[in-house]
Parts: structure tokens; C-alpha cells; sequence
């Protein structure tokens, strides 16, 4: 099975998940992706009871889901050794990922000025949390702070005059890392072919700034976009709402050009004594006459009268795009995403089975990629040594000196 990144050296300098994600997927697609740690280990071995989860070395899934197929090392930075040891890995490295603010970087000689000219065709990919310029570039950044708050989703996208809806770990952080995969990809293109390296960078704050491109374009203009946060009865198109059913679930619907739309969705929810209706149709003459909510309201009524088992084959027949809003329960054993390889079924050491979650990019030839668990904490230091041409004895002295950390398996 060949893989597109096969002989691709990855150096990951980063800790937490935006910028690991982009090593997850060159690992995925067979770069040997090799992670530096300190000893105590990246943050997010340790967000189990963030989760709800068991706090296991040995069965973390949230780490395995950032940095399963990789290589790991845990060198000590400020120790002349490791510092070495690190060096002589970015000699062999075709892209460095790192998500480290840029002082510390600076202040490491890590910066991408100072590595530019001993590495010209490196691919040096860095995440932050604001971007690298402005009055907030230092600020530490994390997706609940700069891809949610600052981008614009708590508070645009709740009701208005409530508070802002929960967040997840992981959601703006997946995106930022995909955005910074594929800058890599482009950079590493230009320089297996023209010898040239290529600085890449994105930010939390960026991507999110990206996301929410149309509504920031459509704040321009005086109207819905300046009006938000929003009572959705009020919104400028009732049809794209999520509408409660008789059991208590809710039905999202969408159609972005309400004129098309209008009569097949009326009908399909038993209302066509207004199919013809000239006050709610078309959408301008509806909004004209402030009959948006009144709309919105026959429809939520409607909705209110089935369940979700009579609703799914009438707006099926109607072809009303549609998905009932589901927990993640109901997703991890969702049909479609199993018949489209979303998950991957790891079993542990202590006997557990979880399903776990994979990558969302599909290679036909490739086929579908292994599912190595995440590594412990300098795992593969002393293998990675030796392929450098460390000797045993030069190891043990970085060991000893605390250069170099290996994690104990408890379990052997």
C-alpha cells in the first residue's frame, strides 16, 4: 500500500491539539512524524477529567486521537545534549511543527529566521493562538478563547438574551491543524521540487476569522448581520431553523433560497392552504411585512404534532434537506459514518474496547490507514538515537544525565 508522505520526516515541536492534529494526518499518510516532549509529557495526556474520562496512560483516547501513528522523544531542551540530539533530528526533517509561542522560540534559537539559514529547504510550520502579529501575538490562546470568543461564535451564534452555548474541546483546534496540513502540503510541494523552503503559519483566531467569512462580509451592509445575536424567530429566513418534535428531538432544516423551497416545505408539513400563499411568499414579501416569526411559527407548530420516525420519511419524500440533531452516543453507532470508515474500534492493553474517531480524509489507493496508538512519553527516544547514530553507551549518559527521558511500561 503506498502512501503519498511515505519518506517525509516530520519534527513536532507542539503540545495540546491544533498543531498536533496536522502531524495526526501526515502520519496517517505515512510521514514518520516523531513528537518532542519534556519528561512531565504534553498537557493533554492529562485531560481526562476535563472529559469525564479515566485518567490512564494506557487507555487515553482523546491522545491517541491527536497523535496516533507517530514516534515520540522526550529530550530535555535546556540540557546541551538534548539540545544536540534535537539538532541532529532536524538535520534529518523535512517539515518542523511547532505551536511554541514565538519568544520561547526566540529565545531557543528556534525561531524560523534563525533556522532559515541553517535548513533553506525546511518546511516550518507554526499554530498560534492570535497570529504572529499585533498587540495580542503573546497572549496564549486556546479554542474556547480564540477561535470561539474572539471569532465570533459565543456571541453570535446563541439567542439572544441568553448566555453563550457550550463548547467543546477540540472543535476549532481540528480545524486550525487541517488549515495548517494543507499549507504544509503546498510548502513541502514547492520544495521537493524547487529546493525551497517555505515558512507556513495559522492562527485559532484566523481560521475562525475565515469561517465566519460571510457573515463578517454581510456585516457590511445594514441588516441581519448587524443584528446578531438573534431571536431565530426573527431570523431572515425561518426555513433554516431546528424544529422540536412531538418526541422532544430536534429537526435542522436548511434552504439557503427559501423562494425555491417554499412550497414543497409547506406542503410536506401539511400546510397547503398557504402553497399559494402571497403573504409569505416570496421571502422579500414575507420579510416586507414582518411576517418572518409568523411563519416560523405555523412551522414549529406543525413539527410539534409528529415525531421524529413519522417526520423522517415525509421530508425525505419532499427532498427538504434535513438532519435530526443528534448526541454523540447516537453518532458514535451512526450507519453512515461507520459506512464511511469514521471510526476505528482500538482495544487496549487492559482488555478495554472504545471506539475511536479517524481522520477525515479519504485516499482511494491508499486504502484506510493503520490505527497505532499514540506513543508514551519517549517511547521511541532510544530508537531514534540509534537511527541517528547514537551508540548504546551514549544513550544510557543522556538517560542518566536526564538529556533524555524514556517512559517505564508499567505493564511489562
Amino acid at each position: 500500500m503506498s502512501k503519498p508522505l511515505e519518506g517525509i520526516r516530520v519534527v513536532e515541536l507542539a503540545t495540546f491539539i491544533a498543531a498536533a492534529s496536522a502531524g495526526r494526518f501526515m502520519a496517517d499518510l505515512g510521514a514518520d512524524v516523531i513528537k518532542i516532549e519534556s519528561a512531565k509529557g504534553d498537557p493533554l495526556r492529562h485531560t481526562a477529567p476535563s472529559e469525564g474520562r479515566p485518567l490512564d496512560m494506557y487507555e487515553n483516547t482523546t491522545w491517541d486521537l491527536e497523535n496516533g501513528n507517530k514516534r515520540c522523544i522526550s529530550l530535555n531542551m535546556k540540557d546541551p545534549a538534548g539540545k544536540e540530539a534535537f539538532f541532529k533530528l532536524l538535520d534529518t526533517a523535512d517539515v518542523l511543527i511547532t505551536n511554541w509561542r514565538v519568544q520561547a522560540l526566540e529565545r531557543a534559537g528556534l525561531d524560523y529566521e534563525t533556522l532559515k539559514a541553517r535548513y533553506p529547504k525546511l518546511v516550518y510550520a507554526i499554530c498560534t493562538g492570535y497570529g504572529e502579529y499585533g498587540p495580542d501575538k503573546d497572549l496564549p490562546g486556546f479554542d474556547f478563547t480564540a477561535f470561539f470568543a474572539r471569532g465570533g461564535y459565543l456571541d453570535s451564534l446563541r439567542q439572544r438574551g441568553t448566555v453563550p452555548m457550550n463548547v467543546v474541546p477540540g472543535l476549532g483546534d481540528h480545524n486550525v491543524g487541517m488549515n495548517l496540513a494543507a499549507g504544509i502540503c503546498a510548502a513541502l510541494l514547492q520544495a521537493k521540487l524547487k529546493g525551497v523552503g517555505e515558512k507556513v503559519e495559522t492562527s485559532l483566531f484566523e481560521s475562525a476569522i475565515f469561517n465566519m467569512g460571510m457573515m463578517i462580509q454581510a456585516s457590511n451592509y445594514e441588516g441581519i448581520a448587524q443584528n446578531y445575536p438573534i431571536d431565530v424567530r426573527k431570523s431572515a429566513n425561518p426555513f433554516n431553523a431546528a424544529w422540536r418534535t412531538k418526541d422532544d428531538r430536534f429537526i435542522q432544516t436548511c434552504m439557503p433560497d427559501f423562494n425555491t423551497y417554499y412550497k414543497a416545505f409547506i406542503t410536506a408539513v401539511g400546510r397547503e392552504d398557504l402553497a399559494d400563499s402571497q403573504e409569505y411568499f416570496p421571502i422579500l414579501t414575507c420579510q416586507e411585512k414582518g411576517l418572518t416569526s409568523e411563519l416560523y411559527d405555523i412551522v414549529m407548530d406543525a413539527f410539534s404534532k409528529k415525531t421524529v420516525a413519522e417526520w423522517t420519511p415525509i421530508l425525505e419524500a419532499a427532498d427538504i434537506p434535513f438532519a435530526l440533531a443528534k448526541n454523540w452516543m447516537e453518532i458514535r453507532n451512526d450507519k453512515q459514518a461507520e459506512a464511511n470508515n469514521c471510526f476505528y474500534d482500538m482495544t487496549y492493553s487492559n482488555g478495554n474496547t472504545r471506539r475511536l474517531v479517524r481522520l477525515p480524509v479519504k485516499f482511494q489507493e491508499m486504502g484506510v490507514p493503520e490505527y497505532n496508538a499514540g506513543p508514551l512519553i519517549g517511547e521511541q527516544g532510544a530508537e531514534v538515537l540509534k537511527e541517528l547514530g547514537y551508540e548504546d553507551a551514549q544513550i544510557k549518559e543522556m538517560q542518566d544525565k536526564g538529556a533524555l527521558f524514556v517512559w517505564k511500561d508499567e505493564r511489562k
